[in-house]
């Protein structure tokens, strides 16, 4: 006997392709039996862990036979200190991914719709489809976010509107002024994520902080991770911070102990490790420069960035560029998924590593 499961799925999810991850290190060595290989796809902190999170997880193995805190009390106080917020207004994931799929799961039904931009976040279009909700995209803006455009895009049944500041996979990023506007314009049963996963590399002037505007906008929903900037990738951990009420559904919906004790104990001591992010950030700013001025001798275009990566643009289809690259032991991001078929996206890496991948795009070109 057999059974068409497909059919037995919801309607949003048999039409889904799952996330695209950058190709890990040990997956190419496998495929091509090479090694010292550069992994410049996953927009990862090059510096690894700080020291505090090392010794935080040493701590936390000796308890790995427990549960881990299932309300993650002392990394949300921690949180709502650093950020003059009340803990009851955090909701904690494995990951910001984690919480922008909470929020999809409580505000979005095949009867909703959500707005989203233009070579904006992958996970917004899965997240909606999975619902079984409509996605309203809105074209893009110098590869950045038009904010007119998607305020006039808000249909009587949107629901969340997802603004990534700054945009992955481009790097743009909105003024503290444009993202105002735009959210006195929103209605007020109207949801807006505003994705900060890489605010902490910004240095840009009249940059918004999106906690800062929480107790002004009670519809503002600020996603945040450790992902990045923090050095945590491989733990998993991410927070949202909203209103007491929007905080109260997302934790009804969220898995219990969905944050491990190691994510725990390494975030709550990073967050305090303010020189490792400090280095963080200048480590980036040199690296920024390093790939720009490389990809400028190689006269390629590309987007400026405010994150920790860059996309440029290459002078044919990226993807044979991407595989040559691959030869070479580069490992960056093709940007088929988001409908850039000439742009490859680079993490900003050590300066070896960078040297590396500009000396291998030269030898592919």
């Amino acid at each position: 006997m057999s059974c068409d499961f497909l059919a037995l799925a919801n309607a949003g999810i048999q039409g889904l392709s799952p996330y695209q991850a950058g190709k890990p290190i040990e997956e190419l060595e496998r495929e091509l039996g090479i090694s010292g290989i550069v992994k410049l796809a996953s927009n990862e902190n090059p510096l690894g862990p700080s020291a505090a999170a090392l010794t935080a997880c040493e701590k936390a193995e000796r308890d790995l036979t427990r549960y881990p805190d299932a309300n993650g009390f002392e990394l949300k106080q921690a949180i709502a200190e650093k950020f003059s917020l009340q803990p009851n207004q955090l909701t904690l994931g494995a990951g910001s991914n984690d919480v922008l799929d909470l929020i999809a799961r409580v505000f979005l039904s095949p009867h909703a719709s959500s707005v989203f931009s233009q070579y904006g976040f992958v996970v917004y279009p899965i997240a909606t489809q999975a619902c079984g909700a409509r996605a309203i995209v809105t074209p893009a803006k110098n590869w950045g976010h038009d904010l007119d455009a998607m305020a006039a895009a808000i249909a009587p049944d949107t629901r969340v509107v997802f603004i990534a500041n700054p945009n992955n996979p481009t790097g743009t990023s909105l003024t503290k002024t444009e993202l105002l506007k735009f959210l006195r314009q929103v209605p007020a049963n109207v949801v807006v994520v505003l994705d900060e996963a890489y605010t902490e590399y910004v240095n840009a002037p009249d940059f918004p902080n999106g906690l800062a505007l929480l107790s002004e906008f009670p519809n503002l929903i600020v996603t945040r991770t450790f992902s990045k900037a923090y050095g945590l990738a491989g733990l998993r951990v991410g927070y949202a911070a909203s209103n007491v009420q929007i905080a109260d559904l997302l934790n009804r919906v969220r898995a219990p102990f969905n944050v491990n004790a190691l994510a725990l104990a390494a975030a709550t001591a990073t967050l305090a490790d303010d020189e490792y992010l400090q280095r963080s950030h200048a480590l980036n700013l040199q690296g920024m420069q390093q790939v720009v001025d490389g990809v400028t001798a190689l006269d390629l275009a590309f987007i400026p960035s405010v994150g920790n990566f860059i996309t440029v643009e290459m002078p044919s289809d990226a993807l044979p560029i991407y595989q040559r690259l691959l030869r070479e032991g580069v490992i960056v991001r093709p940007l088929v998924p988001y409908g850039m078929p000439k742009h490859l996206r680079i993490s900003i890496g050590l300066p070896d590593e960078n040297a590396k991948f500009l000396s291998a795009l030269r030898r592919v070109l």
